[in-house]
């Protein structure tokens, strides 16, 4: 009795995507939704910095009013890389008792290709004060490139 042993592995796919931060300081995070839900008019400043952290510029104009400015700007990286295989394997056996042959055939074959993607957001907001250094208006934008 021949016994015969045929083994071929097809083709593999494995996606690994993750995402990787651009700083690796904690920091507050400040977004768009935060400034639209926590910030109102009237609010003091000691509140608007409890919520936003403390401004990037500061100014104050002939009537001694203040004009805080938060400017952020981000760096997002996203990488995907995919990863294909082949794998092939043949073996052989004989005559169990007086003879016996074995043999053994493979193969193998992998490729990883990825891709990068680089994303840019900016948030500015801008918080008047009046005299009594409540929120008199606030302004924002926000731009993704």
């Amino acid at each position: 009795m021949v016994f015969l042993i045929l083994s071929v592995l097809t083709c593999c796919v494995n996606t690994n995507q993750s995402s990787l931060n651009s700083s690796n300081i904690p920091e507050k995070e400040l977004t768009l939704g935060i400034v639209q839900k926590e910030i109102k008019v009237g609010m003091s400043q000691a509140d608007v910095i409890s919520v936003l952290g403390s401004p990037n510029i500061v100014t104050r104009d002939s009537e001694g009013r203040e004009t805080w400015v938060y400017d952020k700007i981000a760096t997002e990286y996203f990488y995907t890389k995919e990863s294909k295989g082949i794998g092939t394997g043949v073996g052989a056996g004989g005559i169990p008792g007086t003879t016996l042959v074995l043999g053994l055939i493979g193969g193998g074959y992998e490729k990883e290709k990825g891709k990068k993607i680089v994303t840019q957001k900016t948030l500015t907001i801008i918080i008047k004060f009046d005299k009594n250094s409540k929120v008199e208006s606030f302004s924002y934008h926000a731009t993704k490139f």
